[in-house]
């Protein structure tokens, strides 16, 4: 049975957050929390009457620092973290196929999809999954830093993500167009730089993007290695 995740955002960053519960549970699991809004996080579990078990990360990311590690402090949750992006505090270091366990029976599937960076995962729950930015609405994270590869991403979307059954909800790590929600099966026929695209013409077109450097990639790469506290904390 699908279960809408609730979706949290922050603007700045362009970046959503989800709290995973289903009905008549307490137990949640927050992915990809932003460090300026733990706060806010915080409020919604408390209002919610939910306790937080689990804080995961899609990848390290270079354009916000996460609040992966004061939640657990103040919460008592462990964090998981995909093994090959070096969050080495994590106590969960996630391979692809692993099941992350909550709830009286809740299982959260996770697939080792990387491209835009080397170790980035996706979690699939319920009929839902959270793509981070392997695969946007009507996109898909850039592959051109932290160990990125087009060649890899095109085979995360197809050979992962595209062989999820179409009515799969797909719930990206960022949006800049007012999106919030697709499909699998919409993005499969309808994504601007994947759909019915070839390899090699991927590849070119990522390879022709030239885009900026993200502005606090120094900065929050490394924080985000340590869960977003200060190093020796």
């Amino acid at each position: 049975m699908n279960i809408n995740p609730i979706q949290l955002f922050d603007t700045e960053s362009s970046t959503f957050t989800y709290i995973l519960v289903a009905p008549g549970e307490s137990d949640a699991v927050i992915i990809d929390p932003v460090e300026r809004h733990w706060e806010r996080d915080l409020r919604h579990l408390e209002r919610l009457g939910l306790r937080l078990r689990y804080v995961l990360e899609t990848h390290a990311h270079a354009d916000h620092v996460t609040s992966a590690g004061r939640l657990c402090e103040k919460t008592g949750a462990l964090a998981a973290a995909p093994s090959g992006c070096g969050i080495l505090p994590a106590e969960l270091q996630l391979n692809d196929g692993e099941l992350i366990r909550f709830g009286k029976a809740e299982e959260i599937r996770v697939l080792h999809t990387p491209g835009h960076t080397a170790g980035s995962m996706s979690y699939v729950w319920r009929g839902n999954v959270f793509t981070g930015d392997t695969l946007l609405i009507d996109g898909c994270g850039r592959t051109d830093f932290q160990s990125g590869s087009a060649d890899a991403l095109y085979d995360s979307v197809h050979a992962k993500l595209f062989t999820l059954p179409d009515d799969t909800r797909m719930w990206p790590g960022h949006d800049y167009k007012g999106q919030s929600v697709s499909t699998i099966g919409w993005e499969k026929r309808h994504n601007a730089r994947l759909a019915g695209r070839s390899r090699e013409d991927f590849v070119r077109l990522m390879g022709e993007l030239n885009l900026p450097k993200p502005k606090l990639i120094d900065v929050a790469v490394p924080a985000n290695q340590n869960l977003g506290l200060p190093h020796g904390a």
